[in-house]
């Protein structure tokens, strides 16, 4: 089965890669995360991720225009909302690449991450699954979280200290937004 995989990092594509290739999976990577900021963040993140695609010989299909702008766009004035505005527009992107380059079915790393709104991921991919007539590989991958953490420390892999966003690098800065 062919899937094409939607990838935020490199430290987030390992344990995901690892797990469906065990099942078989022919995957492909797919690199599309306009909200990524700033600029140097977001070319350190395509760097590390395309380290790690050669030396796990990862095909990868990567959208290296810096989407901001789009992003901010569509979030401006929804900032509640964000999380889903960015997931959607992210794996929209993906879907539609797998269904016009006839992928067997997609999936996210953001399925990884302990950090995302995993309900709301699931519901999203379903729901474009219907809308792209493209299944959807589902795997809580969050099981392997600390695995995928201790393989990126030894591989000495960047690790981003946020999502990516200017709104969770102010999250992450700025004291007075911490939850106690």
């Amino acid at each position: 089965m062919k899937v094409l995989l939607h990838v935020c990092c490199g430290p987030c594509t390992i344990y995901p890669l690892t797990v469906l290739r065990e099942e078989g999976a022919e995957v492909t990577g797919h690199f599309y995360n306009p909200n990524i900021h700033p600029f140097k963040e977001f070319r350190r993140r395509i760097l590390t991720l395309e380290d790690y695609a050669r030396r796990t010989k990862l095909p990868l299909v990567s959208d290296t225009n810096y989407g901001l702008k789009d992003f901010i766009r569509q979030v401006a004035f929804h900032e509640e909302k964000r999380c889903d505005i960015c997931y959607l527009m992210r794996l929209e992107k993906t879907v539609s690449l797998a269904r016009e380059t006839n992928f067997d079915a997609f999936s996210t790393t953001l399925l990884y991450s302990k950090y995302q709104r995993h309900a709301q991921l699931i519901r999203q991919c379903q729901q474009l699954s219907i809308k792209y007539d493209i299944p959807f590989y589902y795997r809580d991958f969050r099981e392997g979280w600390q695995a995928g953490v201790d393989a990126s420390k030894d591989l000495e892999m960047y690790r981003q200290p946020y999502c990516g966003c200017i709104y969770s690098e102010q999250e992450r800065y700025d004291k007075s937004l911490r939850k106690g």
